[in-house]
């Protein structure tokens, strides 16, 4: 590795320990706001019990860690994803990275909610103790742009800005009086509606050894915010990765591959949680994933499948995971992705 690949690992490495610092010194637990940008996109990724960071060489790469887009096989790489989530909460995605010549690779994101229909009421003095005044629908989205450059063929790191933005309705806040009967009570609608910048930052090495390979990412670096008193920051964390393929050990032909995965994960609001995930690929079509999560109080297992083909010469690919989801059902994720 040359010198300037050098100071880039030595000055993100100082980041990530730093901010790890502070992270173990100021802890707010269960405290963070926007918990959509947690939702994991790609059926790849999910499939092998959410390790993303290391292994992810799709467009899709830019929500787990944005230097995996420097790796990118073609000059174009599309992702479409969709989420059948539990509560009939569902959501899309949408990943696009594009080649600037040897320049580097830029990248656009979009994540969208669907939380469904809600009903809005008020506070009254009838036997209820609320009245209906009709329904509403809570909506979330980010949009962000990327950049990664593959500095050598063993090192790369990338960036992601975002823009998040929360719109939770309106709602009647009592602002005087103390019960439903008393004279003096006031009602005052407000709306719950806040957004914000967040940086991702990431970076991704090679050893070119056994297919031993290490990424690392810091997502959701922003200001706090607030809706009511208590300010509240993102959902901040700080991942690692490592992946290994043993049957390179054993000198097994091109026709199989298996990759073994595993991902620490540092959320600022919980425990630390440890990823394991599996891949088999046969002639670089089939795919089969299994993984486990850990530290998850209704997660687990989970499994996924993919086929890999060309259509009149294009590459394109399709993914399926699924995610046991405990006493809330499951969730179900399926992607679809092109190469140019």
């Amino acid at each position: 590795m040359h010198t300037l690949s050098r100071v880039i690992v030595l000055a993100l490495t100082l980041c990530f320990l730093s901010i790890d610092g502070l992270h173990a010194q100021f802890v707010k637990k269960a405290q963070v706001g926007f918990r959509f940008l947690e939702n994991p996109v790609s059926a790849e990724v999910v499939g092998r019990g959410n390790v993303g960071v290391v292994n992810t060489i799709t467009a899709n790469a830019i929500f787990w860690n944005p230097a995996m887009l420097g790796w990118i096989p073609g000059d174009v790489d599309v992702s479409l994803n969709h989420t059948r989530g539990i509560a009939d909460i569902n959501y899309n995605a949408i990943a696009v990275a594009a080649k600037l010549w040897s320049t580097g690779v830029l990248g656009i994101s979009l994540l969208s909610m669907d939380y469904g229909t809600f009903y809005q009421t008020v506070r009254s003095a009838n036997s209820q103790g609320y009245e209906e005044t009709g329904t509403f629908s809570p909506t979330a989205f980010a949009v962000g742009g990327a950049f990664s450059q593959k500095v050598s063929d063993r090192f790369s790191y990338g960036v992601h800005i975002k823009y998040t933005r929360q719109d939770l309705g309106d709602a009647w806040v009592s602002t005087a009086g103390s019960s439903l009967t008393d004279s003096a009570l006031a009602l005052e609608q407000r709306s719950y509606n806040q957004g914000a910048t967040a940086i991702d930052v990431g970076a991704y090495y090679d050893f070119l050894y056994n297919g031993i390979r290490f990424g690392a990412t810091v997502q959701n670096v922003s200001k706090e915010l607030t809706y009511e008193n208590e300010p509240f920051p993102l959902p901040f964390a700080i991942s690692f990765g490592v992946t290994v393929e043993p049957l390179r050990f054993a000198g097994i032909d091109s026709m199989h591959s298996l990759v073994l995965c595993f991902e620490s994960r540092h959320p600022r609001d919980f425990g630390e949680r440890a990823n394991f995930g599996a891949e088999y690929c046969f002639l670089n079509i089939f795919s089969g994933r299994v993984g486990y999560q850990t530290n998850a109080d209704e997660r687990g297992w989970t499994a996924g499948a993919g086929v890999r083909y060309p259509i009149s010469g294009v590459p394109v690919r399709v993914d399926y995971a699924y995610e046991p989801f405990g006493i809330l059902g499951s969730r179900q994720f399926i992607s679809i992705g092109v190469s140019f």
